[in-house]
């Protein structure tokens, strides 16, 4: 079973991305979410996900303040960045500080192998 804690402070977004990894029923379940970064980092410890799906632009912390937070406590928590606003700079960022994978939110079909190759990575 993998959970998963999505991060994203549009309901209806956190809303696909919750019925994206339900219907795939592969083992997949959602451990929680998280409205801010915030909230995420609290989150982490109380909800253990196998993998955080954290969008980029959230007020507050940014996606990728949130990650560096998160990884800085647990270098080896997976995290896909999940956000419309993937320029090359971004992505680029996110792999420096230990992001495995940046998926675009057009391409929430393939949030589900995304899900289980960063499971089988770890």
């Amino acid at each position: 079973m993998l959970r998963a804690l999505i991060v994203d402070d549009d309901n209806d977004m956190r809303f696909l991305v919750r019925m994206t990894i339900e219907a795939a029923n592969h083992g997949l379940t959602v451990a929680g979410e998280a409205a801010n970064g915030t909230e995420a980092i609290a989150s982490i410890g109380q909800d253990r996900p196998g993998v955080v799906v954290l969008d980029y632009r959230m007020p507050g912390l940014s996606g990728l303040e949130t990650a560096e937070a998160i990884l800085r406590e647990d270098p080896d928590q997976p995290i896909i960045l999940f956000s419309a606003y993937l320029d090359a700079e971004t992505v680029e960022r996110a792999h420096e500080l230990g992001i495995r994978t940046c998926l675009a939110k057009t391409e929430v079909d393939r949030l589900p192998d995304a899900l289980w190759q960063l499971a089988a990575g770890a």
